[in-house]
C-alpha cells in the first residue's frame, strides 16, 4: 500500500515546492511508492484521506495560514517543517520588527501601504476586503502553533534533501539527514 503525502505552502514564496520538483526523475520513482492527497501537486484543496506525511513550507501571517496548519496536524502523522520560513520566519517575520506600539499590526500595514517612501498609493487606502484573511498582530512559525516533528533549514533547501527525508519517511525510518545536506556555509 502506498503511503499518502499532503503539501502545503502557506506564508512563504513556493521555492521549497519548487526543490521538490528538484528531485528531478526521482519523482517518478516517488510516485510509485507514495500518493499525494491535499497538495498543490494534484491541485486538491481538502484532504481526501489521513495522510502519513505533511510538508509544509512558510510561516503563519493570517488566520487561513493558522487553520491550514492545524488541519494538516489533525490530518498527518508526521507533520515536516520545511525551509527558513516555516522554521525560524523568514522574510516574512521581517514585519514583525516593524511592531512598536501597542496595535502593531496598524504599523505594519501604515508601515506598507502608507509611510513608505517606495510606495505609490493617491488614496491612502490600505487594503481592507472582507475576501481578504485576517492577518495576525505577527508572524509566527510552524513551531509555535503546532508540534512539528522534522525541521529542514535552507532558503529553500535543496531536492537531495528532501529526497532523503522523504524517502527516509516512507520507509519508516527517522529523517536523519547528513551535516552536508543541511549545513549552508
Amino acid at each position: 500500500m502506498k503511503k499518502r503525502i499532503a503539501t502545503v505552502s502557506l506564508a512563504g514564496c513556493f521555492g521549497c515546492h519548487m526543490s521538490l520538483l528538484d528531485i528531478d526523475e526521482r519523482i517518478l520513482e516517488l510516485l510509485k511508492l507514495v500518493e499525494f492527497d491535499r497538495s498543490p501537486i494534484n491541485d486538491f484543496k481538502k484532504f481526501k484521506k489521513h495522510c502519513d506525511v505533511g510538508l509544509i513550507e512558510g510561516g503563519c501571517c493570517n488566520e487561513e495560514n493558522i487553520h491550514t496548519l492545524q488541519e494538516f496536524r489533525k490530518n498527518c502523522d508526521v507533520l515536516v517543517a520545511i525551509g527558513q520560513c516555516a522554521t525560524m520566519g523568514g522574510l516574512p517575520v521581517m514585519r514583525n520588527a516593524i511592531m512598536h506600539s501597542e496595535d502593531p499590526l496598524k504599523d505594519c500595514l501604515e508601515e506598507a501601504y502608507l509611510n513608505s517612501e517606495y510606495v505609490y498609493n493617491p488614496t491612502n487606502d490600505i487594503p481592507n476586503d472582507p475576501a481578504l484573511p485576517l492577518l495576525l498582530n505577527k508572524v509566527y512559525t510552524l513551531g509555535e502553533v503546532v508540534k512539528i516533528d522534522y525541521q529542514i533549514p535552507g532558503c529553500p533547501p535543496c531536492g537531495d534533501t528532501l529526497w532523503q527525508t522523504l524517502t527516509a519517511l516512507i520507509n519508516g525510518n527517522p529523517a536523519d539527514l547528513p551535516y552536508d545536506l543541511i549545513k549552508y556555509d
